[in-house]
């Protein structure tokens, strides 16, 4: 049975960069992987290219049973199937667990297997991508923000300033559930238009058509937080989501816009992990994200109907594309 400092249950690209930051850093690290991603960390280790060069054996896991302790638990899976793999963890001995994973379902999920008391809330404003040789693309390194639930920073503060002195940059704050409100209140509109449009990130965000689009969809996702009494933030992801809700219809569409012009010319490649996944063939992040908040809107009887419309067509395009490959 194995023990560890931290472990990270799905090595993809968030999840890479984060245990070769630490393992490189001299902490105890193990990955919980299968398939090939496993058998490929297991012969060339964890290897990062991009913001950082690092090329670091480490422990890997592919049975879950196998781990019996870990003091932290970081969980980078895609939403997929996450509920029936935090299953097969309960058995461990979990010191604080949280999720770096899209959506606002995850610390519901966690607390279900290992009791709120173990659970940080968490979101990464950080970004990667696999890629088909094993490596990973370290893309973007802004933050990776911890903190309690309940608020207050408490154990964060400890396990945020491990992760940053190894590399990727974190803290702790105070306010982490509207934090993680605003990134996915975001995050929803960008990932259904990089599915829609199957384009690079400033492609859409620099469209007018789009750009309206992403502020209304992001205007509706904004009732959704407010309905569950949190007060978002200035910032989302890589568009000022205050000007976005706050401002005029137009003010708010040119501010998208020029997001967009600044990606074109800063960040031309950067495309959202959703296209990512739709160009390799996995499965879309759907139902643990837009589908819980379409099914969450509903049950508060919220008429949201670009949101829910947006799940149905990216649920169909998931569905489609993964029958027709069988």
């Amino acid at each position: 049975m194995t023990q560890a400092e931290f472990a990270v249950l799905g090595p993809g690209a968030l999840g890479s960069i984060i245990a070769a930051h630490l393992a490189a850093a001299g902490h105890s690290v193990v990955v919980l992987a299968r398939g090939e991603r496993a058998r490929n960390i297991k012969e060339q280790g964890l290897r990062i290219k991009g913001l950082a060069q690092i090329s670091t054996p480490v422990r890997v896991i592919t049975n879950p049973s196998e781990l019996r302790a870990a003091e932290v638990l970081i969980v980078a899976t895609k939403t997929p199937g996450t509920e029936a793999a935090l299953e097969r963890l309960r058995h461990v001995e979990v010191g604080v667990a949280f999720s770096v994973q899209n959506g606002v379902l995850k610390d519901e999920l966690l607390t279900r297997a290992f009791g709120a008391q173990r659970v940080l809330g968490a979101l990464a404003d950080t970004s990667g991508e696999l890629l088909p040789s094993g490596e990973v693309l370290f893309t973007r390194n802004v933050s990776l923000p911890l903190g309690e639930l309940a608020g207050g920073a408490g154990r964060a503060a400890r396990i945020a300033e491990m992760i940053d002195a190894a590399g990727v940059r974190s803290c702790a704050v105070t306010d982490i559930v509207a934090r993680e409100w605003s990134k996915f209140t975001a995050w929803v509109s960008l990932m259904s238009l990089a599915v829609l449009t199957r384009s690079p990130t400033w492609r859409y965000l620099s469209d007018p058509d789009c750009a309206l689009v992403l502020v209304r969809i992001t205007r509706e996702v904004a009732r959704l937080a407010g309905a569950h009494a949190v007060t978002l933030k200035k910032e989302g992801i890589l568009f000022p989501l205050d000007i976005v809700l706050q401002a005029p219809e137009a003010e708010a569409v040119e501010a998208v816009r020029a997001t967009g012009e600044r990606l074109r010319s800063d960040a031309p490649d950067h495309r959202m992990s959703s296209l990512q996944d739709l160009e390799a063939g996995r499965p879309l992040e759907v139902e643990e994200t837009l589908g819980h908040s379409a099914r969450k809107a509903s049950g508060l009887h919220l008429s949201l109907p670009l949101l829910e419309t947006t799940y149905h067509l990216v649920a169909a395009i998931d569905r489609m594309r993964l029958s027709a490959g069988r």
